[in-house]
């Protein structure tokens, strides 16, 4: 008998430690290191200081809306109103600074809208039972309906530009942005808190099975309804953000950066259907997007053909893992066959 169990024994301790390395999240870690050299030898001007420094803080709203997104499509929904409360936040921005209101008092209310935001879009998902996808495509709209009420076509450009040229502050010489610094903090709270806590695994088992996650006692609306508030908080700070660095707050401001987002989620790893996904792999997803994005933008791709980047890696994301799984699970049969 011991002669006959050995070697499923042995099997199956090597199984764990090579397992991350047949992943998805692997792959894109594989594809981000590649994508880096490959840019970096073939394309002038990349690897420099300045370059790097403006990457880094291009990637900052599209991982700062990442980390909730993340949170919220394992538990099997999505919001794609993130954009839009962005767009609608920095809008009020700009009209309470020209009514003359200080800086201090309107970065907390504008903090506070972006929750409220999200908390409209959890109200409707969690409570009322709405899918996500319907009302957050509503919010999408209604937010960014708003953000035009508020300013309409015009444009606010009168920051402090001690402010708005404070945002591009570099670390030294090293061309780093200081404000990577607190997102890579907020990364690593977030990473905490869904790989190493109780929070963290109710959410993959809601992904999972809603049922069975209420049969174990987790409060699947209640986490639902904080995930989407997260999303407006953290939404909220993107508009922030987006208007002090590029010195405007207008109506169209963030347009379409939702897309970017969800590609780099799914890119990462996370299942559209939920339960499965890791934040390296998103964080991966979204140094992917950000460097063929700015690789092509230096070698003069028109913008069009980056939008359709984006598009493509969208599809990619959906369709490979699952491709691969299928192939796996044909492969899994012929051999038991």
């Amino acid at each position: 008998m011991l002669v006959d169990t050995a070697p499923p024994a042995a099997e199956t301790r090597r199984t764990p430690r090579f397992g991350f390395l047949r992943s998805w999240d692997a792959a894109i870690i594989v594809a981000l290191v590649a994508s880096i050299i490959v840019a970096s030898l073939t394309v002038s001007g990349f690897a420099t200081s300045r370059n790097v420094g403006f990457l880094l803080i291009d990637v900052i709203p599209v991982l700062l809306l990442a980390l909730p997104m993340t949170l919220i499509i394992i538990t099997g929904e999505i919001d794609l109103s993130v954009a839009s409360i962005a767009g609608f936040v920095s809008c009020v921005f700009g009209a309470l600074w020209n009514a003359g209101m200080p800086m201090e008092t309107i970065i907390p209310l504008c903090f506070v809208l972006g929750a409220v935001s999200g908390a409209l879009n959890g109200f409707l998902v969690s409570v009322v039972g709405l899918p996500s996808l319907a009302v957050t495509i509503g919010t999408l709209a209604l937010y960014r309906g708003l953000a035009f009420v508020v300013l309409g076509d015009q444009a606010v450009t009168s920051f402090p530009r001690a402010i708005t040229t404070g945002l591009q502050a570099k670390i030294g010489s090293t061309g780093i942005p200081v404000w990577i610094l607190p997102v890579i903090l907020l990364v690593i709270i977030f990473g905490v808190a869904l790989h190493f806590t109780g929070f963290g695994r109710s959410l993959f088992a809601i992904g999972y099975s809603v049922d069975a996650a209420r049969f174990s006692g987790i409060g699947v609306a209640r986490t639902k309804f904080w995930l989407f508030v997260i999303s407006g908080a953290i939404a909220s700070v993107v508009g922030v953000w987006w208007t002090l660095r590029y010195g405007s707050a207008r109506g169209d401001n963030a347009t379409g950066l939702e897309l970017s987002v969800i590609a780099a989620v799914l890119l990462g790893g996370v299942s559209i259907f939920g339960g499965k996904g890791t934040l390296p792999g998103v964080i991966a997803g979204v140094g992917l997007l950000a460097i063929l994005r700015n690789a092509l933008q230096l070698a003069s791709v028109p913008e069009d053909t980056l939008s359709m980047l984006t598009g493509g890696l969208l599809i990619l994301a959906v369709v490979a893992p699952n491709a691969i799984a299928w192939i796996r699970s044909l492969s899994q049969k012929a051999s038991t066959t």
